[in-house]
């Protein structure tokens, strides 16, 4: 059944940032890097590898999906425009970002009802288990891997599961 629904991602309904539906489908065909963000969050600064990568690999339909949420030590507090400001100001970023939504708990989003049981390289399914932790979706819609928090956008490991999905 979790699988079923990891494959049908596109179909997941969210809304952006400003509160429009944000249509995952178009994304379909395409490699995609799903990352919960945070603006107050010692891991922050990934928003500008996150930015660079997102411009490296656009031309070969990738893009990065920012995630804000707040359950890891209330590091994303602000309503929507503080953080829509904080990111294009702080960091430039132009990726799309959705709504602020939780990615654990009774109260988790579809998104990451989808998302959370997929392995990371160590094998580890479950929870989010802070703030930026990476779900790189293939083409096909099927989560290609996962990253750990510390994982830096632009590590190698994470390069490399760019670069075969992208050739998929």
């Amino acid at each position: 059944m979790q699988e079923e629904f990891v494959s049908d991602i596109y179909g997941v309904q969210i809304a952006d940032l400003q509160g429009k539906p944000l249509d995952l489908g178009q994304f379909r065909g395409n490699a995609t890097l799903i990352v919960n963000v945070a603006s107050r969050c010692g891991l922050t600064p990934q928003y500008a590898v996150l930015e660079q990568i997102h411009e490296q690999y656009a031309g070969r339909g990738f893009s990065v999906v920012g995630v804000p949420c707040n359950q890891f030590g209330g590091q994303e507090p602000g309503t929507a425009e503080e953080i829509e400001e904080f990111c294009s100001t702080t960091y430039g970023v132009t990726f799309p970002m959705t709504e602020k939504v939780e990615v654990n708990g009774d109260e988790r989003h579809p998104l990451y009802q989808a998302l959370t049981g997929e392995p990371d390289a160590d094998g580890y399914t479950g929870d989010i288990r802070w703030n930026f932790e990476k779900f790189l979706i293939g083409p096909d819609g099927e989560v290609a891997a996962r990253f750990g928090p510390r994982t830096a956008p632009d590590a190698p490991e994470v390069v490399a599961a760019i670069e075969t999905a992208l050739t998929r």
